[in-house]
């Protein structure tokens, strides 16, 4: 990317950076900034051939991620909602549900999330062979102490960025979800309880209680009553 490209940019940030724009060493920002994204993509293309299907690892801001096992509240809590939202989508054939080994590409990081979910049209791209699957039309994240930071902060931006329309965060220690949707371009929390029901706005029709999330027995209850 040359300087004049990221000027171009810089421009149509959505950040005000007027100060910027106008400031005499613009060259001189453009300049570092440039040379930031192409180490970047030298260090993105060593993460791709050194990656392995064995591992979960992230590719954030330039830096490799690698993950540590997760808590079992936090497995727990994953299944349970991945097998509701798989259940669901592959009876009705909405798309395609896959779980955080994952690997999303966006335009400049790279992420796992614990379950992600395509519709239609993204879901034909992907084949047997794939390991770089397109932006999710739908993201999941169950916090952890060490996510937690990355789930509300650069992973919430970019989602919110670049075309994931609804985004769910759950905390399995609180058992708390909350759903963010995409409007005007900008996350709105639409809903954040511990009980009640839960309905996506990104995945037609998938609504349940929130407590199958949480708890193994209304978890159980709820699979059978999709698939009727």
């Amino acid at each position: 990317m040359v300087r004049s490209q990221v000027v171009i940019l810089l421009s149509m940030s959505t950040i005000d950076l007027t100060p910027l724009l106008k400031s005499p060493r613009l060259p001189e920002f453009a300049a570092a900034l440039n040379d930031r994204l192409q180490t970047e993509t030298v260090a993105r293309e060593r993460f791709y051939d050194e990656m392995t299907d064995g591992e979960k690892v992230e590719f954030i801001e330039g830096e490799v991620i690698m993950h540590s096992p997760a808590r079992n509240e936090h497995l727990v809590v994953k299944l349970n909602l991945a097998t509701l939202l798989m259940t669901f989508v592959r009876d009705r054939g909405l798309g395609e549900v896959r779980d955080e080994k994952c690997l999303c590409i966006f335009p400049r990081n790279d992420y796992e999330p614990d379950i992600v979910f395509f519709g239609p049209e993204k879901s034909a791209t992907i084949q047997p062979k794939t390991m770089k699957f397109p932006v999710p039309d739908f993201v999941v994240e169950v916090l952890s102490e060490s996510t937690e930071s990355r789930d509300r902060g650069v992973k919430f931006e970019d989602f919110e960025a670049h075309g994931v329309s609804e985004y769910w965060i759950v905390d399995a220690e609180t058992e708390i979800v909350e759903q963010y949707i995409v409007e005007n371009g900008v996350f709105r929390l639409l809903l954040k309880s511990g009980s009640g029901e839960i309905m996506s706005r990104s995945v037609a029709g998938f609504q349940i209680p929130i407590r199958a999330i949480f708890d193994p027995s209304e978890n159980l209850l709820t699979l059978k009553k999709l698939l009727k």
